[in-house]
């Protein structure tokens, strides 16, 4: 599997692998998260961060990661290709190319705590509220 650089024109694919994503592992959100966050994070979110992917062997994109600063701010994979090492290659090219060393993780999001605990992360603090102020609290971790 190859990791490649992903621009605007990624950006669409890239929402919809988030979307499916979130739908099958954030339970605790509203089901209209996910709709009024999508157009908020391919115009906002995504041109804030170094976006890479994977794509499967039809070219489409089946995983991304999101860093800034040091700082995996976002990494979703679709759910159809769960467990098959997809974030943890994404998750090592972040660390290893990208010097990213924390990461900010909804706590109630207990396969991705579980998830970045196995990966060497541990926890360095903890906030009620998530950054927009939401309550959901956030994991703050660190390698």
């Amino acid at each position: 599997m190859k990791i490649y650089p992903s621009t605007a024109e990624h950006y669409i694919a890239i929402a919809a692998v988030w979307q499916q994503s979130v739908l099958a592992t954030h339970h605790f959100l509203s089901p209209d998260f996910t709709i009024i966050t999508k157009p908020l994070l391919i115009q906002d979110y995504l041109p804030q961060v170094d976006v890479f992917h994977v794509t499967n062997n039809r070219d489409e994109i089946i995983g991304f990661i999101g860093v800034a600063n040091q700082k995996i701010e976002m990494l979703f994979i679709h759910p159809d290709v769960f467990g098959k090492g997809i974030g943890k290659l994404l998750l090592q090219f972040a660390i290893h190319e990208l010097s990213a060393h924390t990461v900010d993780v909804n706590e109630q999001n207990k396969n991705a705590v579980g998830f970045y605990l196995k990966m060497g992360f541990k926890q360095i603090g903890r906030s009620e509220k998530d950054a927009q102020g939401n309550d959901y609290p956030i994991l703050h971790l660190s390698l």
